[in-house]
């Protein structure tokens, strides 16, 4: 899968700078992001974790274009978005982001195949050699005719992750992706996570779960909208 590899001027996939978003809260101000610096290279896993109310999904729904900072740099492919408008980030965050949330969001009167199909149908394209390959990678290709409701958790999951790829993006942002697994299931998720990184795909992953955080190859750890704590967990080479 060397379609998930970057052409960047600095190597990043992502490079986020002084990333702030502040709300009001009557006569209250509340820095739900303040200052945030990160980056993510193709081929790195970074874990996001910390308590509720830390500041975790606002970088993720920052990172996913899904909310504009207050303020900040966010590069993505080197493509600076904070100044994008509503229609080119949807179009943005198709062909570049693939998301995967804990609650799968699976339609439930479609077929294995024909939800992983779904955004290549609003992105108005065909490639069913991608839906059948990416069948064949998560292990569903006897499941590929089966609903929602006749898979497990983690067929779910698997299901939701081969959708969040089917458009080629470069990297994946996966919200507490195994809180709903048993611990089996668990492991099989992220080895799956290691092989797309393997191929060069950057994954952030937001999770209460430390087992899962310290399979990364870094723990960024955040507080009161800042990053707290990094740690390196593997060396890149």
């Amino acid at each position: 899968m060397a379609d998930n590899q970057a052409a960047t001027t600095n190597g990043k996939l992502l490079d986020v700078t002084d990333l702030w978003r502040t709300y009001r809260r009557g006569s209250e101000t509340i820095h739900a992001l303040a200052g945030v610096n990160l980056s993510l290279r193709p081929g790195e896993m970074v874990s996001i974790v910390g308590r509720s109310g830390s500041g975790k999904t606002t970088l993720l729904n920052q990172v996913g274009c899904l909310d504009k900072p207050s303020r900040g740099s966010l590069k993505i492919s080197g493509i600076e978005v904070t100044g994008l408008k509503e229609q080119e980030l949807v179009r943005f965050r198709r062909n570049h982001i693939g998301f995967i949330f804990q609650l799968f969001y699976l339609i439930p009167t479609l077929t294995v195949e024909e939800n992983i199909r779904l955004p290549l149908v609003f992105a108005r394209k065909k490639d069913e050699q991608r839906v059948t390959e990416l069948i064949e990678r998560v292990g569903l290709e006897k499941a590929r005719k089966a609903l929602p409701r006749q898979l497990d958790g983690g067929d779910m999951q698997r299901v939701a992750i081969a959708r969040a790829l089917v458009n080629r993006p470069k990297f994946l942002l996966a919200d507490e992706p195994t809180g709903r697994l048993e611990k089996n299931t668990c492991a099989a998720i992220c080895r799956i996570f290691h092989e797309l990184a393997a191929d060069g795909l950057g994954v952030i992953i937001a999770t209460h779960d430390p087992v899962l955080a310290r399979e990364a190859d870094r723990i960024v750890e955040f507080s009161d909208g800042r990053i707290a704590r990094e740690e390196i967990l593997k060396e890149r080479q």
